[in-house]
């Protein structure tokens, strides 16, 4: 299921390009990086139409200096001078300096504030989302995060990137794939983390196949994360029904190619009869004890009441070929619906 791992392995990278190089890259692309300076700039005039007092001017120019080299974290610096001058910025600022995650998250009213200007309100939107995202909150990451423009936020490298992370993880392939392709178009001028990380994720997704039992196992690290955040309801529900349907579909597809298999062997044999009676452990064309009833397994109530034998014969065939882990989730996946059905 987690291919990254394997896949950091085998990237070998290199993102030294010349000053020329760059320029034409830029030209190419759809969105582009804006200088440091540029960004303080228009955070300054900003902050000269409040006609703030001497000391609010100083506590500013002290959190961003007009010598700062061009390489600062912009995001960080932006959000720091908007809450310098605004209290109720400097509400969302300090909460995104928390590491943890509770029950139930707060309502900021300035991020749906549109009387707030956008160098305010999406900078900030920008900041929230990206603490959502880097606390597993995929969901509620890309509520912030899906409507903002590149060419309104400091940091639209991080934008794009925090899309595609929310996208990735909620295997989200159609978003995904076109915001990761748009951040790599200035491949050169981004930070090394994200430029990996994004290569990594399109190397992950594009291959993943509908109905596979890697989206499957995929979809029940989903469901995990987020019972593991408290946040059961209708979309878990939902996603629990879908993970059912599609390993109900893989085994009726696997029961349908062991009878072909099975007819082809029996037609092989001339028509002899065999000379012992079948085995229940056997899987037979008809309707006999060794068939599986995949609508049963839909039904994780039957999970836990179901024969060893006959577990672990749907098991076998469902992750045949794939490793273990696959087996350890599925297995463990079936054996909590069935304890929350009790």
């Amino acid at each position: 299921m987690k291919k990254l791992a394997a896949i950091i392995s085998l990237v070998a990278l290199g993102v030294v390009g010349s000053a020329v190089a760059r320029d034409e890259l830029e030209k190419q692309a759809s969105w582009k990086l804006l200088p440091a300076s540029d960004v303080r700039a228009s955070l300054a005039q900003w902050v000269d139409s409040l006609k703030p007092d001497e000391a609010t001017k100083l506590r500013v120019e002290t959190l961003w200096p007009p010598e700062s080299p061009n390489d600062v974290d912009v995001l960080e610096r932006a959000v720091n001078v908007i809450a310098a001058v605004d209290e109720d910025a400097a509400e969302i600022v300090k909460f995104c300096q928390q590491s943890k995650v509770g029950p139930e998250l707060p309502k900021f009213k300035l991020l749906e504030d549109e009387k707030k200007p956008e160098i305010v309100r999406d900078n900030l939107r920008l900041l929230y989302g990206r603490w959502l995202a880097q606390n597993e909150l995929y969901d509620e990451s890309l509520e912030q995060l899906a409507q903002l423009d590149v060419a309104k936020v400091a940091d639209p490298a991080a934008l794009l990137f925090y899309q595609g992370i929310a996208h990735h993880r909620l295997l989200q392939k159609k978003e995904c794939l076109p915001v990761l392709q748009k951040l790599l178009e200035n491949e050169p001028l981004l930070p090394r983390r994200y430029l990996t990380l994004a290569q990594l994720m399109e190397a992950d997704l594009a291959p993943l196949k509908p109905d596979s039992l890697d989206e499957v196992a995929r979809l029940m690290d989903n469901v995990q994360r987020r019972l593991n955040l408290g946040r059961a309801g209708k979309r878990v529900r939902h996603e629990e029904d879908q993970i059912v349907q599609k390993l109900d579909k893989l085994i009726e597809e696997l029961e349908e190619q062991a009878k072909k298999q099975q007819g082809s062997g029996s037609g092989s044999s001339g028509g002899q009869q065999p000379t012992q009676p079948m085995q229940d452990s056997q899987a037979a064309g008809g309707s006999g004890a060794g068939d599986v009833d995949q609508r049963n397994i839909g039904n994780t109530d039957n999970w836990g009441n179901m024969p060893a034998k006959e577990r672990e014969k749907i098991l076998q065939e469902i992750t045949k070929d794939l490793p273990a882990h696959y087996r350890n989730v599925i297995e463990e996946y079936f054996r909590r619906l069935a304890r929350d059905n009790r």
